[in-house]
């Protein structure tokens, strides 16, 4: 719109000033009219011409790749769907918003750390770690465990000596049924050895087979 034909614009300024004003070709702000906002003015063959400009500021969208995200939500609508830590971690953090270096200096430890703890093949996490970080998410911990880090958490070896116990073995007579020494056994029960996922596995197995013969029996 050109300024001299729009007699509302003379409430900013004299119309003798507006017109001595040294604008040229290019826009220039003329005036500021409110928070964020300002009338540009530009000269133009028989005026000047006017028009209004906004600048708009946005809290930055994390994470930095978008549809990384997007394709996790789409593949994990609902975190029940998640049978390992390393993606409960992602889940968690990405409806926080977070970055990956975010997670790793609250929880004190290096970026490079937690990039590892979201690798799936990554086994076995520091519990005290595990505990800031569901801290700075604001979930239970338990929330970012899985079956085999849940049974680390409450305590591998009251679990391991009570299977052993109800299937009536020995530490040495548990350990040949496992394929390890019975001295191996004790450093579990005594939590003095953190019992492996391969070697939860056979846990859980021979404690299922258990179950099951002292389920038939009792029928």
């Amino acid at each position: 719109m050109y300024r001299k034909r729009n007699p509302h614009l003379a409430a900013f300024s004299d119309e003798k000033d507006v017109e001595c004003a040294p604008f040229s070709t290019g826009w220039q702000v003329w005036r500021e009219i409110g928070k964020n906002m300002w009338l540009m003015a530009r000269r133009s063959k028989g005026g000047f011409v006017f028009a209004p400009l906004y600048v708009h500021s946005f809290r930055f969208l994390r994470p930095h790749k978008l549809t990384e995200a997007e394709k996790f939500n789409i593949q994990y609508p609902d975190p029940s769907m998640i049978t390992n830590v390393a993606d409960k971690l992602r889940y968690y953090r990405y409806k926080k918003s977070l970055r990956q270096r975010d997670v790793a200096d609250y929880a004190g430890i290096n970026k490079s750390t937690y990039i590892h703890y979201e690798n799936p093949e990554h086994d076995c996490y520091p519990i005290d770690k595990l505990s800031r970080i569901a801290e700075l998410l604001e979930v239970d911990i338990t929330d970012l465990l899985d079956e085999y880090n849940r049974f680390l958490y409450e305590g591998q070896g009251q679990q391991i000596r009570a299977i052993r116990k109800g299937m009536g073995l020995t530490q040495n007579e548990f350990g040949r049924c496992m394929g390890v020494h019975g001295g191996t056994v004790k450093k579990w029960e005594g939590d003095q050895t953190i019992l492996s996922r391969a070697s939860w596995e056979i846990v859980k197995q021979l404690f299922l087979i258990w179950v099951e013969n002292s389920y038939t029996l009792g029928v």
